[in-house]
């Protein structure tokens, strides 16, 4: 039988983070394309994202039963994902008129840009790969 150390959390690679060019809108002084940086999170933050997502709508039957709003649960994903920049800087939200990280990401981003930010941290956060890839791996 293997070691279950390898499993403790001190030995679990955590918060994994990696630059990534959203648009080529967004440029330095000296004319250089910045990056912004993304980072991993955990199962418990996902549930938090997903649950602030959530709201209670009325069923067929009458009664109230929970929804979660892909779109909403998307956007605030993204949020808790991105470092930098900061979206929750009130400052960055005022030269966007907006208020609220996910107001402003909507508002500063392209649709295409939008895509490729959230193809990026659903590849950070591991929903990248189908269940048979994962298989795959193992197997090996």
């Amino acid at each position: 039988m293997s070691d279950l150390r390898v499993f403790f959390s001190e030995n679990a690679a955590t918060d994994v983070s990696e630059e990534f060019i959203v648009s080529s809108r967004f440029k330095s002084n000296d004319g250089i394309q910045v990056a912004w940086k993304l980072r991993s999170m955990t199962e418990a933050e996902n549930e938090e994202c997903r649950k602030a997502a959530t709201k209670r709508v009325k069923g067929k039957n009458g009664g109230y039963v929970p929804e979660t709003s892909a779109d909403e649960y998307m956007v605030k994903l993204v949020v808790a994902s991105v470092e930098y920049p900061n979206l929750k800087d009130a400052e960055l939200q005022k030269s966007y008129s907006v208020f609220g990280a996910e107001n402003l990401l909507r508002k500063m981003l392209l649709p295409g840009e939008y895509a490729a930010l959230v193809g990026k941290v659903q590849e950070l956060n591991g929903f990248d790969r189908s269940t048979s890839e994962l298989v795959d791996e193992v197997k090996n």
